[in-house]
């Protein structure tokens, strides 16, 4: 019988959903302040209606730093907090350039990408180790992503 965490999840399972989720929580944490950098630099004729959609962004994502560290002790392990290991760990590269708004778009929207592909391995661990927690938090940002995913690029279009 396999050993039990303190919410009755297995946790050699536990453990490897926590991994991937602090890679989560490296890309969150590194295109968080990418987009700050978008909201505070943008110039150009659109620059109040992507000002104002970079915060909205900015502020979602967050809350979801927050929730995926919260949730990474939920399984009884401890979420990075460094930047150095986000730095390292991240797929989501800092952006260099930050005033060109169609640009920091495109970046935004790879951004996505990167995050939607882990967090549809986070929800196939998850629901390998019956974790609905989990499942239910990944499944709920991929909804919210996609439909952002498809308002993006029609703005870009």
């Amino acid at each position: 019988m396999a050993k039990l965490n303190s919410i009755g999840l297995d946790i050699e399972k536990s453990k490897a959903l926590a991994e991937k989720l602090n890679e989560l929580l490296a890309d969150y944490s590194i295109f968080y302040q990418n987009v700050r950098g978008y909201h505070w630099n943008i110039k150009g004729d659109k620059f109040f209606e992507l000002h104002d959609k970079f915060q909205e962004l900015y502020e979602d994502l967050f809350i979801k730093i927050d929730e995926v560290a919260e949730r990474i002790r939920t399984l009884g392990h401890t979420p990075n907090h460094k930047f150095s290991i986000y730095q390292k760990e991240a797929k989501i590269k800092e952006s260099s350039e930050v005033a060109d708004g169609i640009q920091d778009m495109k970046d935004t929207l790879e951004s996505f990408k990167i995050i939607i592909i882990l967090q549809r391995e986070i929800l196939e661990l998850s629901a390998d180790a019956e974790d609905e927690g989990t499942n239910a938090l990944m499944s709920d940002y991929i909804s919210e992503q996609e439909k952002l995913v498809w308002m993006y690029s029609a703005y870009l279009k």
